[in-house]
């Protein structure tokens, strides 16, 4: 099946259920806030890297964290309890989006200059959210990612010290049940977010649930922890 070229002056995206077997769905288009908000209400993300063209993805099975079911083991119970960290959100949206980059760039990252633009602009309209973990006045984790209606869909994370980014996911669980987000979307498998409670879901289940759970007002704007 050809790969759906996008149109650069039309937002528009093919079904999700016609992406290739990895999950590549289109190519093209740009990093607008309508078009990223478009794609992500629809089960997409973009996904590239620097010098490749922009591509689109919507991954089967997809990997998905219900806050309710995070696995906070022993020992990460034991620094939760223990060690002298403050997590604060939405306050250095930028300086989170260049530590995952720079954590990811010697195996390529897909944070490209065009995704960061891309992603602050979001975070400056209320709908892009850090989550950060700080120990006195160095930032040594987080994650940050997009909140539409009762859905959150992560994008990356890092840690400077361990579990620092854990942390941040285990904050941002309890947050999400407060606030009543339904679940954390992970994207694409890893042995690491299984370790934490996220399982896969079949697309059409995800897409189902995707929809049923944008009918909810979006939390927009800064994020505040209490």
């Amino acid at each position: 099946m050809p790969i759906y070229q996008l149109h650069p002056n039309i937002l528009q995206f093919p079904s999700p259920n016609e992406a290739e077997s990895g999950g590549l769905l289109a190519v093209g288009g740009d990093l607008s806030s309508d078009r990223i908000l478009m794609a992500y209400q629809q089960g997409i993300f973009p996904w590239y890297e620097e010098g490749q063209p922009l591509l689109w993805w919507s991954p089967d099975p997809r990997l998905v964290l219900f806050p309710d079911k995070i696995h906070i083991t022993r020992s990460l119970a034991k620094v939760l309890r223990n060690r002298p960290h403050q997590v604060r959100y939405d306050t250095h949206f930028a300086e989170v989006i260049d530590q995952c980059a720079t954590t990811r760039a010697l195996e390529g990252t897909w944070i490209t200059r065009a995704m960061k633009s891309a992603y602050i602009r979001l975070h400056e309209q209320g709908f892009a959210h850090s989550i950060e973990v700080w120990e006195e006045d160095q930032l040594v984790g987080g994650l940050y990612g997009i909140s539409l209606g009762h859905c959150f869909f992560g994008e990356s994370m890092f840690s400077k010290k361990s579990n620092a980014s854990k942390l941040a996911l285990v904050s941002l669980s309890k947050f999400a049940m407060e606030q009543g987000l339904r679940f954390i979307d992970c994207q694409v498998t890893t042995d690491h977010l299984l370790s934490l409670g996220a399982e896969e879901m079949r697309r059409k289940d995800f897409l189902e649930m995707l929809q049923q759970e944008l009918n909810y007002p979006t939390l927009r704007g800064r994020w505040i922890r209490t």
